[in-house]
């Protein structure tokens, strides 16, 4: 009878310990699964927070597209000429001289949008005030403008010289732009025929 008292006794230590085994491994599993929840909500967190930039991507990029056209379209010139008349008109406003103008061109951009960048390497001569604006207002132009350097050489009142170095970039012309030109270019068929005895 001891010896079944002493096995039910033994029995009932094993159940304890193996009843409070299960207990510290319940314990331990549920704080691995708080840990890995909070892991899990940090790393959900950081993975929203990379992911707002690219919502609506697709508008952005199509907007981003329309307004590099729009840039592309209304800032480039198409033509040297363009560029001439505009810097002209800019001197001229400003009341400087533009002169010794060199213009070097490399091509950037091949296809459809082709771009070639236009190096500008001119002096402009007038009075210190003027020049100053018409370093403003070619910064300020409609048309596209790098100022890339300037060496001004003269005193603050009175004439001064500067030499200025800029960049432009001409695009092709549109349709309308080409056929424009086109009819511009074109001799004159009644012109030539009247010429002829």
């Amino acid at each position: 009878m001891n010896i079944h008292f002493a096995g039910v006794a033994l029995l009932v230590l094993l159940d304890l310990y193996l009843i409070l085994h299960l207990v510290f491994v319940w314990q331990g599993l549920n704080s691995n699964n708080a840990d890995a929840i909070d892991q899990q909500r940090v790393q959900l967190t950081a993975a929203r927070l990379a992911a707002k930039p690219l919502r609506g991507l697709d508008k952005k990029l199509v907007k981003s597209t329309e307004d590099a056209n729009a840039f592309y379209q209304t800032r480039l010139p198409y033509a040297t000429s363009q560029v001439v008349a505009e810097v002209g008109a800019v001197a001229h406003k400003e009341g400087v001289r533009w002169t010794r103008a060199q213009y070097a061109y490399a091509p950037v951009l091949s296809g459809k949008d082709a771009l070639t960048e236009m190096s500008i390497d001119a002096s402009v001569s007038g009075d210190y005030r003027p020049i100053v604006q018409f370093i403003n207002s070619i910064e300020r132009d409609k048309m596209f403008f790098v100022i890339n350097g300037i060496n001004l050489t003269g005193q603050q009142s009175g004439q001064v010289n500067l030499r200025i170095r800029m960049t432009t970039y001409l695009r092709p012309p549109n349709e309308n732009e080409a056929a424009a030109s086109t009819a511009l270019t074109a001799p004159d068929a009644a012109g030539e025929t009247g010429g002829k005895p």
